[in-house]
This record gives structure tokens, C-alpha cells and sequence, in this order.
């Protein structure tokens, strides 16, 4: 049986391993990582509001506020108000970005996609599981107000 320390020396190698190649590749699109991730949710799921995509990127409101903005000085992302409610104000990847996204040879999916496919498929259920139960341990936790 492992012990915990085992489990988290692991998940720290893992975590800093995929953070490395994900550095390296949006290094190259002259990309910070939280800019990346940030076009990345927009890229995947068009316009947000900042509340969302912060949600969704697990980062602040004023962090990614603060990404959205440099991200708008290189043309990559902008702000629009809504139609609906002026009051809310999304935030869209541009033309811009999408040309250089298609233009890379990877991304985060494609470079992840290319590491599942490379295992056997009883190891990626092995992989999901075990995350699954570690995700559904974090939320309980931060329900029970342990965070």
C-alpha cells in the first residue's frame, strides 16, 4: 500500500513533467502559461464572461482580468459587451489567435491526447479513475469547508 507522501511526490512529478512540455509549446507561440490557458478555454468554448473563464481556468477574476488585458494588447482576445445585458462583458478569441492556433503543431488536447494514446487503454481507465476519486475527494472537502 502507498503511503500519502508516496501519491504526492508522484502527482508533483506529474504535474510539474506536463507543466514543462505545456511551457515549452506555448513558448513557442511566445505564450505565457496562464495566457495559454486562458486562450485555450476561449478557444474551446467561445465567448465568456471574466467570472467564467476564471472558474473555469481556476484563477481569480483580477488575474485573468489582468490576462485578458495583455492578451488584448497582442490581438489575441478581446472584449465585447452583451447584447443582452450591457452590463456583462465577454471575453472572445480573435481572428488572430485562431490562425496561430492552427498553425501550431500542437496544442494542450492534441499534446494530452497524443500521451493517452500512447498508453494501453486499460491504463488510461486506470488513469481516469484514479483522478475521478482524487477530484470527487477535493470537492467533498471543500464542501466540508477543509480547503
Amino acid at each position: 500500500m502507498k503511503q500519502s507522501s508516496d501519491i504526492l511526490m508522484c502527482y508533483l512529478r506529474v504535474t510539474q513533467h506536463m507543466s514543462q512540455q505545456f511551457r515549452s509549446h506555448f513558448g513557442r507561440l511566445n505564450l505565457t502559461f496562464p495566457q495559454a490557458l486562458v486562450l485555450t478555454v476561449l478557444g474551446e468554448d467561445g465567448p465568456l464572461p471574466i467570472s467564467a473563464l476564471a472558474e473555469r481556468t481556476g484563477s481569480a477574476n483580477s488575474t485573468v482580468s489582468g490576462i485578458v488585458d495583455r492578451l488584448e494588447k497582442l490581438d489575441l482576445a478581446r472584449r465585447e459587451r452583451s447584447e443582452a445585458d450591457r452590463r456583462v462583458i465577454y471575453v472572445t478569441a480573435t481572428d488572430k489567435y485562431k490562425e496561430l492556433r492552427r498553425k501550431a503543431e500542437t496544442n494542450v488536447s492534441g499534446y494530452f491526447s497524443s500521451l493517452m494514446d500512447s498508453m494501453e487503454p486499460g491504463d488510461r481507465e486506470l488513469v481516469f479513475s484514479a483522478l475521478e476519486k482524487l477530484d470527487e475527494a477535493l470537492v467533498k472537502r471543500g464542501q466540508e469547508g477543509g480547503e
